[in-house]
């Protein structure tokens, strides 16, 4: 399959329309939409070591969640590190796709499969208008110190930091940065809210607004979305070798 003809079924799989307004996702770069897709690396983050990583191991495509282009870039030039990467990849004749809010907001995507994860029941969507990417579902009541550790175990999040003082049952998950939802979580009737980050001043004042709010690592609230899209890849080209790499340079010491 065609690099074009594979993304016009992800685009399909994965609409546009899912996506934010501010948001810039979908066909990041290619320097040839006709070549034929055989490997295919998927990732949360575009990082060099990736790009190296595909390079290295003769990959053709790569997807990724967080857009390798965000913003407009000020050149097109070795100083400057997205630019460094775009021409690596041409070079290379490697094309990458990514799908951002587009893949939060998914009925199997980020948040979707983080409110499986932790066993919430009777899921259903939350967020401000045009932007309900989050999920919010019900769990047996629990003490935040039990909640933080299955947090840890289900994610496998090195660190969890935690604020509140509420029995935990009705929860909230949004995988990232999560600062700007957590009015829409108390809104929705959230006891607790879980996202990768959410603010040190936010976090700060969860017992005076009224919840729990818990820090679980970007990385690891969003990173099991590389499943996802390996489990599409393996529908819509089976034909194709799909591997999933670890994109995370944060260490905990």
């Amino acid at each position: 399959m065609t690099v074009e003809a594979l993304y016009k079924l992800l685009d399909r799989e994965i609409p546009s329309s899912l996506s934010c307004e501010w948001d810039n996702d979908g066909l990041m770069c290619s320097s040839c939409l006709s070549r034929e897709v055989e490997r295919v690396l998927c990732t949360l983050d575009v990082t060099e070591d990736a790009v190296e990583y595909a390079i290295e191991n003769g990959f053709d495509l790569i997807i990724s969640h967080h857009p390798l282009i965000f913003t407009p870039l000020s050149s097109v030039a070795p100083h400057e590190a997205v630019a460094r990467k775009i021409m690596r990849l041409l070079e290379a004749q490697i094309s990458v796709f990514s799908f951002h809010t587009r893949a939060d907001a998914h009925d199997n995507g980020v948040n979707a499969r983080l409110a499986r994860m932790l066993g919430l029941k009777n899921v259903r969507k939350f967020g401000p208008e045009g932007e309900e990417m989050g999920r919010i579902g019900e769990i047996a009541p629990m003490e935040l110190s039990e909640f933080c550790a299955l947090t840890k175990k289900a994610l496998g999040s090195p660190v969890v930091l935690a604020s509140g003082n509420l029995i935990v049952n009705k929860v909230a998950v949004l995988g990232g940065n999560g600062k700007d939802f957590v009015t829409s979580a108390i809104e929705a009737g959230a006891d607790t809210y879980l996202s990768g980050r959410i603010s040190y001043e936010k976090t700060l004042s969860a017992k005076e607004v009224g919840i729990n709010l818990v820090e679980a690592g970007h990385f690891y609230t969003e990173h099991h979305i590389t499943g996802f899209f390996a489990d599409l890849l393996g529908w819509l080209t089976p034909e194709a070798y799909t591997e999933i790499y670890c994109s995370n340079t944060i260490e905990v010491f």
